[in-house]
This record gives structure tokens, sequence and C-alpha cells, in this order.
């Protein structure tokens, strides 16, 4: 029985992997890119390093196994948010479909001296 959820969870942990590498060749620009790449990878290498953690059984192999899983948690969300606003910030062009510029919105009120109100929209449409 342990064998087919080991299975199971690589089968998994290898699909989110995928489709990372494909959300990676097929959005259009850096943001969505990092969208697919950042969520799905972290999944998917999860998956894989709790079906290692199962798998051996092993106290040492389980601790590192999960060790390695709570440090890609914790920073692979970090990391992508870190790079996706240097980017903005850079200049990195949008995909033309890009309907909605949150953060330069609030910006723009930042900048006029306006106060975000509760309830308030904080949406710019490009």
């Amino acid at each position: 029985m342990r064998a087919y959820i080991v299975a199971v969870m690589m089968l998994c942990g290898a699909t989110f992997m995928l489709i990372a590498a494909l959300g990676l060749i097929r959005m259009p620009d850096l943001f969505t890119r990092m969208h697919a790449t950042s969520k799905a990878g972290s999944l998917g290498a999860g998956l894989i390093l709790l079906a290692v953690a199962i798998h051996y059984g092993d106290l040492g192999i389980s601790a590192r196994a999960l060790a390695t899983l709570a440090f890609i948690l914790l920073t692979a969300p970090i990391a992508a948010h870190v790079i996706g606003r240097v980017a903005y910030f850079v200049g990195v062009p949008f995909w033309e479909g890009t309907l909605l510029d949150e953060l330069g919105a609030r910006q723009f009120r930042t900048r006029m001296g306006e106060e975000e109100k509760p309830g308030s929209s904080s949406e710019a449409h490009l």
C-alpha cells in the first residue's frame, strides 16, 4: 500500500513540475510566468519530497526531506515576490492583454497624498 501512495505522490509531483515547465514556456510575460512556476513548482517539489520521506521511512532522510520542503515553501513565494517587484520597478513590460495595475494605482495615490479608504477600489486599468 505504501508503494502505491509513493507512486501517486511522485506522479502528482511530476505532473505539477510539468505544468510549471509548460507555464514557463507558454505564458506571455515575466509576471505570469513567475505565477505559474512558483506555485506549481513548489507544490510539485513538495509532493516529490514527501514521497521520498514516505518511501525511505528513515528518520534522517525524512528530516532532511521535510527541512528541504520547509525551505522551499518559505523561500519560493518570497523570492517570486521580490523578483516581481524588482521587475515592475525596473520597467519590465506587461503583456498587452493585462488589464489591471494595482501597484501603479497605489503608488499614484501615495504620490498624490491620498490615503486609501477602507472599501475603496485600488485598481487602475491599463
